[in-house]
């Protein structure tokens, strides 16, 4: 299946969602300088995440051509995993996969994070791990409220881009009434910096949570703009 949706965020920011039917093949075709793609494929055995890596960046180019029609660039991971074009340091990228779907951000300025997660109950099995006392209150024995807590905090943490966090401790939610759309209020609480984050979520169908964050400004670390949690 083709491009799915594509969604400004922002004056320099664009969402992208793709369902993804293609086979590997298909979608090498579809992305710019295959042959330099195919190198840097990953090496697996599972078709999925061969699938989802190459859609990843074919979405990741197709948001590019949109936002910079004149760009050419690589996409590559940073040390902590990050995607980043590395002839346009300036720009921001954030990918998820989960099942059927993926979701991309490409911005010419600031940062982002994005997460698309199947609703299922892992989340609810693990949220000793990953959820506060309040948070576990506000969750309640709602699966897609578990899923969300989860992909916020991933978005979250990919805004961050860097390895370690403790989701548990230091990035934590406000209570809210789960909606078919919304925002969520979220804070990041490291050990000499910390901050509040607008996440924006939505139910993607009905088996699917989709979370996105996007800064086109980025605070200096040495600034504190609220109080403690």
């Amino acid at each position: 299946m083709p491009l799915h949706t594509v969604t400004p965020l922002s004056e320099h920011a664009l969402l992208g969602l793709w369902q993804l039917t293609e086979q590997p093949a298909d979608l090498l075709k579809q992305v710019p300088r295959a042959e330099l793609y195919s190198q840097l494929q990953p090496a697996t055995r599972d078709e999925n995440r061969t699938l989802q890596w190459l859609a990843g960046r074919v979405l990741a180019h197709a948001l590019l051509a949109q936002v910079n029609p004149e760009a050419r660039a690589v996409l590559r991971n940073d040390e902590n995993g990050r995607p980043f074009f590395e002839q346009l340091p300036d720009y921001a990228v954030s990918l998820s996969h989960s099942g059927q779907w993926l979701a991309a951000i490409v911005a010419t300025q600031g940062r982002v994070g994005t997460d698309i997660e199947l609703i299922r109950t892992k989340a609810q099995q693990l949220a000793s791990r990953f959820l506060s006392k309040d948070e576990l209150a506000d969750t309640g024995d709602d699966v897609a409220k578990h899923s969300l807590y989860w992909s916020a905090k991933e978005t979250l943490y990919k805004l961050h881009s860097r390895r370690g966090l403790v989701f548990k401790e230091q990035i934590r939610l406000n209570p809210f009434e789960l909606r078919k759309a919304g925002v969520l209020t979220g804070h990041l609480l490291l050990e000499n910096f910390r901050s509040q984050h607008q996440i924006h979520y939505q139910r993607l169908a009905a088996d699917y949570v989709l979370t996105y964050c996007v800064e086109d400004v980025v605070v200096p670390p040495s600034f504190s703009p609220y109080s403690p949690v």
